[in-house]
């Protein structure tokens, strides 16, 4: 009873030896079993670098390992470190994949980024050039009103040198009318007085005839259209002809004294109508450019070039009263005064002596 009760002494103390040597060593002895294996199946194991590696690989869970320490003894316990640990593992295993799809993808994200500033761009552009035209369009408003104040303070000083009581009108169309091709439409009409066969003119002397009047607008038939016909005297003279619309700024001039004497550079003036309509006297209609010489003709016929640039004018005047006397030649262009100048020569000192 004895003896068998000591051998299970001694079997019970080696097992309580072994197991006292696993606890206290055995996470040693599978180290070193691990160690020996990888020994053996990678030559390279105990060499620097790997050992480098290694160091490396551990110090992470080394640095984990010291804050869970001090976690623990100052009596706290944080379970998230093992979930913050592998989500670094995995986010350092994923960053070259996802340096791999920002190189596959930011070409794609930038063009879509140009493409968005492009349209951007292109927006900022059209309002710029909107804005260039709308400057554009106010220096050429600005030119203009420029210029049609000039011609509203001309052809008032000319009917007022004429003795015509006039309205002064703005042209706002021009084209053709039902009945004739060239034509040009006022902003007055039977409110300001304007009627029927009223002469117009500009600055520069005769425009046409109102031909059809409305409420606030007039339209005028210009001496330009083929079926404008007026008759005219030339300054200076007696002689007397009719200038006929040719369809531009060339007029024909048809005198009736065959005898009589036209040269170039001659002004025709008109000769007035009976009551002063359709035409007023005194107005200038043109210069002669050439004379068309035909012995056996009972007339002669000239060239004329109008005084009116009908193409350019923007202000305009109806003469609603005529004169009480004939103007005569008072409103012909003056021509510009001829400058002479003397030059009187130095004598040389070569030949002073």
């Amino acid at each position: 009873m004895n003896s068998k009760e000591t051998v299970s002494t001694r079997s019970l103390t080696k097992r309580q030896i072994v197991d006292e040597i696993f606890v206290k060593w055995g996470i040693y002895i599978a180290l070193l079993l691990l160690v020996i294996l990888m020994a053996l199946i990678a030559p390279n194991f105990f060499s620097v670098k790997n050992g480098l590696n290694i160091a490396q690989a551990v110090s992470i869970n080394a640095v984990v390992a010291s804050g869970m320490t001090v976690v623990i003894l100052t009596a706290g316990i944080d379970l998230s470190v093992g979930s913050i640990v592998a989500a670094s593992g995995v986010a350092t295993v994923f960053s070259p994949v996802e340096n791999l799809f920002s190189r596959l993808f930011s070409p794609i994200g930038n063009f879509a980024s140009d493409f968005r500033n492009f349209g951007q761009s292109k927006s900022k552009i059209k309002q710029l050039e909107k804005e260039v035209d709308l400057l554009k369009s106010k220096e050429v408003l600005d030119e203009d009103l420029v210029g049609q104040l000039s011609q509203l303070k001309n052809v008032l000083d000319l009917a007022g040198r004429g003795g015509y009581k006039v309205v002064a009108a703005k042209v706002i169309n021009r084209g053709s009318s039902a009945t004739f091709k060239q034509t040009l439409t006022i902003d007055i009409g039977s409110s300001d007085g304007v009627s029927k066969n009223m002469t117009v003119i500009s600055d520069g002397g005769l425009v046409g005839v109102v031909k059809s009047v409305n409420a606030n607008s007039s339209i005028v038939l210009l001496m330009s259209d083929p079926t404008f016909k007026i008759g005219v005297r030339i300054a200076g003279t007696q002689g007397i002809g009719v200038v006929s619309g040719q369809g531009g700024n060339k007029y024909l001039l048809q005198l009736l004294d065959a005898t009589g004497e036209i040269k170039v550079g001659d002004v025709l003036v008109a000769r007035g109508s009976e009551g002063g309509r359709p035409f007023v006297p005194g107005v200038p209609v043109g210069t002669v450019t050439s004379v068309q010489s035909n012995a056996s003709s009972i007339t002669q016929n000239a060239d004329v070039e109008g005084l009116s640039n009908l193409d350019r004018i923007g202000v305009v005047a109806v003469v609603v009263s005529a004169p009480k006397q004939d103007p005569r030649d008072s409103l012909i262009p003056k021509p510009a005064p001829t400058v002479t100048v003397f030059i009187t020569p130095t004598p040389s000192p070569s030949a002073s002596n």
